[in-house]
């Protein structure tokens, strides 16, 4: 993405995608379409009418963030997991078959990678920061099932023989706390004290030296979404249903488990939530006490990978807004982990 480009306020980021939006629509035969921007963060997501008349959600991916085949295998999994059985958006083919298209236009620099997916009819979880509102649902029984839903996804996925071959970026040791991770030098957000930055500093050594101790089998590790926050999980009556893989990619899977927590520490029934969704998850694959007992190490990690989110988009109006919240999570779950070894 060019910085000219980057340098725009948002709006008129958002304005002249939507033009791209436009244009693209032309590859999946859709006419008089008036592309609806529901999303813009990582990627540009709008509202669209495919060609049967169907409601689709049209991605204009961030540029530089993933390769075309690492896309092509996001695409091919979460077909793969509709397949199985798991409500998740499915890969809408355009007119000659490509699930995948890039675009151009005098409005955007370079080329931007399209794709369109199939509309969910879900209701948001909830958003991050703001307490749940389940309207009157069970709450036991909606996070077992969800626990159940994470189990099912993981059971698939290492029964999926292109598991380990597919391309996409890794939540491992070097994609939490290595030299390069995924979302960024954590360590030199701006904002740190020489205190925060000092423990933050301590726990990336610790939390190396653990997930080193605890290894990663196919029992523990393997394709995660990676991103289950509250707006990305869907509820449709009883059924839920996973939305936005774009962080999706090999992760240990109580990293996936932690990450589905991380934004509902200050519900009043956290715990309750937390017993819930691992009893679901328990009810179709294996959690062992030593998975259990990693809880305040991938809290740790999860922890830093948001400071280093808020640090590689500081230009950014949302980052400049999470800052201080993500250095607060980030000094009490590493507090908390380095206090429990």
């Amino acid at each position: 993405m060019s910085d000219e480009f980057q340098d725009l306020p948002a709006e008129e980021q958002a304005a002249r995608l939507s033009g791209l939006a436009l244009q693209a629509l032309a590859r999946w035969g859709t006419q008089g379409c008036d592309p609806r921007l529901i999303k813009f963060r990582e990627n540009a997501v709008f509202e669209v009418i495919d060609r049967t008349g169907q409601r689709a959600a049209l991605r204009v991916h961030r540029q530089n963030y993933h390769s075309d085949a690492a896309l092509s295998a996001e695409l091919e999994w979460m077909a793969m997991l509709a397949d199985g059985g798991i409500t998740v958006p499915r890969p809408v083919p355009s007119v000659d078959g490509a699930v995948l298209v890039k675009e151009s236009s005098d409005e955007v620099p370079g080329y931007w990678q399209i794709d369109m997916l199939s509309w969910l009819d879900g209701v948001e979880l909830g958003e991050i920061g703001e307490p749940l509102e389940l309207d009157g649902r069970d709450l036991q029984a909606l996070f077992r099932n969800f626990g159940r839903t994470v189990a099912q996804l993981h059971n698939l996925s290492e029964a999926w023989p292109r598991q380990m071959s597919v391309t996409r970026h890794a939540w491992d040791r070097e994609g939490l706390v290595g030299e390069e991770p995924i979302w960024g030098h954590f360590w030199e957000l701006e904002a740190l004290t020489s205190g925060q930055r000092s423990l933050l500093l301590d726990a990336r050594a610790a939390i190396g030296e653990d997930l080193t101790a605890y290894g990663q089998t196919s029992a523990n590790y393997g394709l995660i979404h990676a991103d289950l926050v509250p707006e990305n999980v869907m509820l449709d009556g009883d059924a839920v249903q996973f939305i936005d893989f774009d962080d999706a990619g090999f992760g240990w899977h109580m990293f996936e488990l932690v990450t589905a927590l991380y934004w509902l520490g200050d519900e009043p029934e956290i715990e309750a939530m937390q017993r819930a969704l691992f009893d679901g998850y328990r009810e179709l694959r294996a959690l062992t006490e030593r998975d259990l007992a990693t809880y305040p190490l991938f809290a740790a990690a999860r922890s830093l990978t948001y400071v280093g989110w808020v640090h590689t988009r500081k230009n950014t109006e949302t980052a400049a807004e999470l800052t201080p919240l993500m250095i607060e999570l980030a000094e009490a779950h590493c507090g908390e982990y380095l206090a429990s070894r």
